[in-house]
């Protein structure tokens, strides 16, 4: 996240946890027209672990804009018109921190970098250590896996893979057994978005 994205996630995370939610993370796009802030929120590690787990509905999504909207509105952190977004992160989900990244070990990941690596911006391999702020990336390079270290400081963004046929949604790949794992993953949730413009 850029500073200013960070300087108001920091702004906004109390009201968010308040409303028993996690705040993921956010994007800041600002733009002549008006800027874009885009909240993306879960539930709390307790929640997603009950049983039923408990999942971001539109009315999460709701109570979020409601609540932010007048925060923004007596702070003012953003000056001009913006729009506000608050969304579920979805089976696409993004990744804002080391620590989210260590909850995903194993899955894939698409990552887009500030700076080149390597002569590339754009990576996608499996997260296959974290240490620190270093993210270890297992990337295919032709017939083998090849490690990839990349420093979080230098992603600009992330996001994971899903894997389709595991949630149900494509075939299955070649060489697995039919009914394998065709079952949706915990914490796959429907992503909930609800625009409100200032």
């Amino acid at each position: 996240m850029t500073d200013k994205a960070t300087d108001i996630a920091n702004l906004l995370s109390p009201t968010v946890r308040a409303l028993g939610l996690e705040l993921l993370g956010i994007e800041y796009l600002p733009s002549p027209g008006g800027a874009l802030l885009r909240l993306y929120i879960d539930v709390t590690a307790e929640d997603a672990a009950a049983e039923p787990p408990r999942m971001v509905g539109i009315e999460d999504c709701e109570s979020v804009s409601r609540e932010v909207s007048a925060l923004l509105d007596v702070e003012d952190p953003i000056s001009g018109h913006y729009t506000l977004e608050v969304s579920s992160p979805g089976v696409d989900r993004p990744l804002f921190s080391p620590e989210q990244f260590a909850r995903f070990l194993g899955e894939q990941v698409k990552i887009v970098l500030q700076l080149p690596q390597d002569g590339r911006r754009r990576l996608q391999g499996r997260i296959a250590a974290v240490e620190g702020d270093r993210i270890g990336l297992d990337v295919d390079a032709k017939s083998e896996a090849q490690r990839v270290e990349v420093a979080f400081d230098n992603i600009e963004k992330a996001r994971l893979v899903p894997d389709w046929a595991a949630l149900g949604f494509a075939p299955e790949k070649p060489g697995k057994k039919p009914g394998g794992n065709a079952t949706k993953k915990p914490g796959a949730r429907p992503a909930g978005k609800r625009p409100a413009k200032h």
